[in-house]
């Protein structure tokens, strides 16, 4: 049996934004019990050369849905990084999962070895559609999705392990 690509990308982003948006509204309710203004934590970076949480939240979105995009071979939906508020930050993840459901197994499978390109500044990566999904794209997504939970988890949100890879999802 091969693997599929649509079952090793799709499923786990839209997930993922899900866990994130489980753990936004944990932090809600801890802003919310202990006075705590939700810009707080919009505005949190680890470092001072960081994205903040606003950034993690855009990066993380642009990654899902440009790899799907890319994966699928589409264009993915434009998303100016405008958000500023907390409001802002959770619509963009559920613009995200819902551009995300839209992609179809038929898009993304059957064609494994086709070229992918992702233009950066100053240069173009080029992959397969496998590799670029295994050894760019999932491992992006993730680190701004960690980053996102542990800059919560900084501001002393009680997460744990569980709401990052559960959210409050069943296995």
């Amino acid at each position: 049996m091969s693997l599929s690509l649509y079952d090793a990308s799709i499923p786990g982003y839209v997930r993922m934004l899900r866990n994130l948006s489980a753990i936004f509204a944990k932090a809600e309710a801890h802003a919310a019990a202990n006075g705590v203004d939700l810009q707080t934590y919009v505005d949190a970076r680890l470092a001072p050369d960081m994205a903040s949480l606003v950034g993690q939240v855009q990066l993380a979105s642009d990654a899902a849905k440009g790899a799907a995009a890319r994966l699928a071979g589409i264009t993915s939906p434009s998303m100016p990084d405008v958000e500023t508020t907390w409001a802002e930050l959770k619509a963009r993840l559920e613009k995200t999962i819902a551009f995300l459901e839209t992609i179809k197994r038929e898009q993304v499978d059957g064609d494994e070895d086709r070229t992918v390109e992702l233009p950066l500044p100053g240069r173009t990566l080029t992959f397969t559609a496998r590799d670029f999904l295994f050894q760019f794209s999932l491992p992006n997504f993730h680190f701004h999705i960690v980053t996102a939970y542990a800059l919560l988890r900084a501001q002393g949100v009680p997460l744990g392990k569980v709401d990052y890879l559960a959210g409050g999802q069943s296995f």
